[in-house]
């Protein structure tokens, strides 16, 4: 598998963010989806990946600077095709080490706390995430799980 920096301008990466965000506004209120548009992953502080077998979009990740310490994980996405096959796995490791090559001390991310966030929660868990409180601009809210790991 090849992880790129992506520039969010290929088809098969929009509907893979399309589909996410569709996924995200069905299974949580829309006040507590924290999901971003593309407009928005291409903020300056935000560092956005692509993850390819062969000439297939297997799945994407992102990396958004809070401040000179901290990273948040964004819009981390296995394509449908390549679902239970390590990809989420991969893309994770890849963006924590991208996370300490940028000086990073830590990376934390929110999701959700229905059932549907079930695998992704034990994925974070299984890599050294813990969880934590709200964290950047966020606040309590009964539908976000946030999560921390120290790099």
């Amino acid at each position: 598998m090849k992880i790129i920096i992506d520039d969010l301008n290929g088809g098969e990466v929009l509907a893979l963010l399309d589909e996410h965000l569709s996924d995200m506004y069905a299974t949580s209120p829309p006040e507590s989806v924290h999901a971003l548009d593309v407009e928005a992953l291409k903020a300056s502080n935000i560092t956005f990946f692509s993850a390819w077998n062969d000439e297939q979009l297997a799945g994407c990740v992102a990396i958004k600077t809070l401040n000179k310490n901290e990273a948040e994980l964004k819009s981390m996405r296995t394509a449908k095709p390549f679902r239970g096959c390590g990809v989420a796995s991969q893309l994770l490791l890849f963006a924590l080490e991208h996370a300490k090559i940028k000086g990073f001390s830590s990376v934390s991310l929110e999701t959700g706390t229905q059932d549907y966030f079930l695998p992704a929660r034990r994925l974070y868990k299984k890599y050294g995430f813990v969880d934590c409180g709200p964290f950047g601009s966020y606040s309590l809210d009964p539908n976000s799980h946030f999560m921390t790991r120290t790099l």
